[in-house]
């Protein structure tokens, strides 16, 4: 019994010194920082296409409906160009009741000054729409995020 717990003793004194303590390394993360870079940066230029009908617009002559359905058409093209170079703000509010949505409303606005754009074409889209397409030099989105992150800054102060 006596040799029993000894050659025990022994084991463990041989294990436990096998052990080795080492002492505590801290290890720190690299950081790299990672920049995502824009989808804009990787396009030379942002096109933009904005639609308008021409039967709703509000005048009695064909040819005055059209022209405004023309001009309504590119003043979407210029909020689609604003939505992607500034971002689109959006709210949301959700009522549940009884684990059911009772009401989902959503709004947007955008917001920005586009200058410098380029009008690629106007054209007729079926038999009562006008489609316009608008596109923007990379360089100049560059500009107008520099003028907006300005007038941010100015507001701040």
């Amino acid at each position: 019994m006596k040799s029993l717990l000894t050659i025990s003793l022994s084991l463990t004194l041989v294990m436990l010194s096998a052990c080795v303590l080492s002492p505590l390394t801290t290890v720190t993360p690299t950081t790299h920082e990672t920049t995502a870079k824009p989808l804009i940066e990787k396009r030379e230029t942002l096109t933009a296409t904005g639609y308008a009908v021409i039967s709703i617009q509000n005048h009695r002559t064909a040819a005055q409906q059209r022209l405004l359905a023309i001009r309504a058409a590119k003043l979407d093209a210029y909020r689609s160009l604003t939505e992607q170079v500034y971002g689109l703000k959006l709210d949301a509010v959700a009522t549940v009741a009884d684990m059911v949505v009772q009401n989902d409303t959503f709004r947007s606005r955008v917001e920005g000054v586009i200058y410098g754009a380029t009008l690629v074409s106007i054209t007729p889209s079926g038999d009562d729409t006008y489609e316009t397409t608008l596109s923007l030099d990379k360089d100049v989105v560059q500009e107008l995020r520099q003028l907006y992150l300005g007038q941010i800054l100015a507001k701040n102060k």
